[in-house]
């Protein structure tokens, strides 16, 4: 089953360019536009800030937990273990594939917002699913790789969310606050979002 969706979504992806080229520029981007996501929630204050902490530690943590793992498993990428079955879209190091560093660090990221906020959760879910899928189509990864990296990227954000853990974040995150406050004085926008249409 792994290896069938592999080949499906990567025989798909080589087949159609207008789906290869977005999801190309979206996957070799992906770091960049989380962390930035991450930035723009610390800016905004509120619980935006929060779950812009609580997420960043997150994927910290489950990434170190990963390169553990991927240690022990020490799984070869599909690229490598089926070079005439795979295309690969792009250079990539043949590193160990499982579990997927990318959907650990999305898919913790994804989960502290949704604990926070439905709505914008779900929204980052959305795009954490997208950049896994695209890691498979991709041939860097095995469907299991990025299933086993949102799994332990959402575990790692849900232990801290648990409350004694889930206060201390949050004491941190509003320090935090305060000092990027002190530096850029701004109303929050979280607060502002909060507000009532005037319209």
């Amino acid at each position: 089953m792994d290896t069938a969706i592999l080949h499906a979504l990567n025989g798909f992806a080589s087949h159609h360019d207008g789906v290869e080229d977005p999801l190309s520029l979206y996957v070799g981007a992906s770091e960049i536009l989380f962390a930035g996501a991450l930035a723009l929630l610390v800016l905004a204050g509120g619980w935006m800030r929060r779950a812009a902490i609580a997420g960043g530690l997150a994927a910290g943590l489950a990434l170190a937990c990963g390169q553990v793992v991927s240690r022990i498993v020490d799984r070869p990428r599909p690229f490598v273990a089926d070079p005439a079955g795979v295309h690969l879209f792009a250079r990539h190091v043949a590193d160990a594939s499982f579990p997927s560093d990318h959907a650990t660090a999305a898919f913790a990221i994804a989960v502290a917002v949704l604990l926070r906020n439905r709505r914008w959760g779900v929204v980052a879910l959305a795009f954490a699913t997208l950049l896994a899928v695209g890691r498979v189509a991709l041939g860097l990864h095995y469907p299991s790789d990025v299933l086993g990296g949102a799994l332990l990227g959402a575990g790692v954000s849900l232990l801290l969310f648990v409350t004694p853990m889930r206060a201390r974040i949050d004491a941190l995150a509003d320090a935090a606050g305060r000092l990027v406050d002190r530096v850029l004085p701004r109303r929050p926008l979280a607060d502002r979002a909060a507000e009532p249409s005037r319209r």
